[in-house]
């Protein structure tokens, strides 16, 4: 897990900056820096919007007395998405926007709930707990046996 985290946060900017610097080079760097900023005002702006949708139907669902898988991986969504365009870059943007239209993010939460179901069911662990009970005149003790 550290390696893949690694390689995201080394590669990514890497690839996001020799992309800027190409489009730099295309179009000029002003427009360049204009389309960074005009997206990171669209993503700020679909980010909150998306939110609230998303914060309305956690509230629903709670009111409901339903679990809010749903509204919890959708709202992990929009956050990251969020972050994503507020992030200078043409990857993060297009996967910021990805994640912040409702209907791409809802076929990204049909996947992950898959991927966690299979996980899950992978599994075959367990839970295991022990306790004691002791006599309350007695001496104290636990796992290891009487406390002196």
């Amino acid at each position: 897990m550290f390696g893949k985290l690694l390689l995201l946060f080394t590669l990514v900017p890497v690839i996001e900056l020799a992309l800027l610097i190409r489009i730099g080079q295309r179009i000029g760097t002003l427009p360049t820096v204009t389309i960074i900023l005009i997206t990171g005002l669209i993503g700020a702006w679909l980010a909150r919007r998306e939110g609230t949708r998303t914060w309305r139907d956690l509230r629903g669902s709670l009111a409901a007395g339903e679990m809010p898988r749903d509204a919890l991986l959708h709202g992990l969504g929009v956050f990251l998405g969020g972050a994503l365009l507020i992030t200078p870059g043409v990857l993060t943007d297009l996967f910021g926007v990805a994640l912040l239209v409702p209907f791409s993010r809802a076929f990204l939460v049909r996947r992950v709930h898959r991927s966690l179901e299979r996980r899950l069911l992978r599994r075959k662990g367990g839970i295991e707990a022990r306790f004691w009970t002791h006599d309350p005149e007695g001496p104290a003790g636990g796992p290891g046996g009487p406390v002196e």
